[in-house]
């Protein structure tokens, strides 16, 4: 599957335009060598942002820093 063909399906299945999937940078990951595809990470967006607000909750954050 070509990046094209990717993020238009995915902007199909969303209701995306595709210019935004382009931008969010979707990709296909090709697993390593000694990695198989039920190894492959993935990020559960729900998750990690329950974990941001309750670290947020908790005075836990960090703030960007200019030097």
């Amino acid at each position: 599957m070509k990046q094209n063909e990717l993020n238009r399906l995915i902007a199909r299945s969303t209701g995306e335009t595709v210019a935004t999937i382009k931008h969010l940078g979707f990709y296909l990951e090709e697993p390593a060598e000694d990695q198989t595809f039920s190894e492959t990470q993935v990020i559960d967006w729900d998750e990690l942002a329950a974990e941001r607000e309750s670290l947020n909750w908790l005075g836990q954050h960090h703030e960007p820093v200019c030097t």
